[in-house]
C-alpha cells in the first residue's frame, strides 16, 4: 500500500515533469529557430526554420498553387512529382494543422493546413529556397 506522503511526492514530480516538457513546446518563448513538430506520427518530421517549414534534413518545403486546399488530393503527379517530390506521410495523423492527402499512385503525402507539401529537386543544401516562385505557382511553405 502506498502512503499519502509517497503519493504526494509522486504527484509533485509528475507536475514538474509536465512543466519541464512544455518548456520546449512550439509556441513557447525559445530562442531556437528550428523546432521539431512532435505531433506528426509516421516519421514525417517537419520543423520551422527561419520562418519556413523544412523536412527532417532541413530541406525547404513548398506548396503548389494548383493544389486545392482541403481537397485531399495532389495536383502534382508524374513529371511534376519528379521535379517536386512529395513529402511522404503515414496514416494516423491526428486532427490539426497537418493532414494526409492521397496521390494518384496511391501513396500518402503530408499536407499543412490542407495544402500538400513538396521538396524541390534542385535545392541541394538545407535552407536553400530556389523553388520559391518557380513558374509563378510554387511557394515556400510557411507556418
Amino acid at each position: 500500500m502506498i502512503s499519502r506522503r509517497v503519493m504526494g511526492q509522486l504527484a509533485g514530480l509528475t507536475g514538474a515533469l509536465v512543466l519541464a516538457g512544455c518548456a520546449g513546446w512550439p509556441g513557447s518563448s525559445s530562442s531556437d529557430t528550428t523546432r521539431p513538430r512532435s505531433d506528426i506520427p509516421g516519421g514525417a518530421a517537419v520543423r520551422i526554420s527561419q520562418g519556413t517549414l523544412v523536412d527532417a534534413r532541413g530541406m525547404t518545403l513548398y506548396t503548389f498553387d494548383r493544389d486545392v486546399r482541403g481537397s485531399g488530393k495532389s495536383a502534382c503527379n508524374g513529371q511534376c512529382a519528379a521535379n517536386w517530390p512529395p513529402l511522404p506521410a503515414a496514416a494516423g495523423i491526428p486532427p490539426g494543422d497537418f493532414s494526409i492527402v492521397s496521390r494518384d499512385d496511391r501513396s500518402l503525402q503530408l499536407a499543412y493546413k490542407g495544402k500538400p507539401l513538396y521538396r524541390w529537386a534542385k535545392d541541394s543544401r538545407p535552407g536553400e529556397r530556389s523553388g520559391d516562385g518557380v513558374n509563378g505557382v510554387w511557394r515556400v511553405a510557411r507556418p
